[in-house]
């Protein structure tokens, strides 16, 4: 049974700092591409960071260039998100996706950047 699970979300004051995970089981991990996505109440679902299976390249949204960084562990079957400088604008429930033959989604974390 393929599961993809996040975990890390949190309320946050600004500039402050969290670290998502995201933990697979049930596919071959190591062959997949990850990414992470945000969506926040009202707004479209919205592309944060893809990592290579590899783990050899990144990419990130204009929006958190940066401040975030993207990161795997293959033998752990784990990808992160580390996300610093946090701001209001980024709250909001982050999802995993991993993107290969098939596609697969977790469930989310929600992430609260609030004073």
């Amino acid at each position: 049974q393929v599961q993809l699970v996040e975990s890390g979300g949190d309320l946050v004051q600004p500039g402050g700092f969290l670290r998502l995970s995201c933990a697979a089981s049930g596919f071959t991990f190591s062959i997949y591409a990850m990414t992470w996505y945000r969506q926040a109440p009202g707004k479209e679902r919205e592309l944060v960071a893809t990592i290579s299976s590899t783990g050899g390249r990144t990419t990130y949204a204009d929006s958190v260039k940066g401040r975030f960084t993207i990161a795997r562990d293959n033998a752990k079957n784990t990808v992160y998100l580390q996300m610093n400088g946090l701001k209001p604008d980024d709250t909001a429930v982050y999802y995993c996706r991993a993107m290969g033959r098939n596609n697969y989604w977790g469930q989310g974390t929600q992430v609260t950047v609030s004073s």
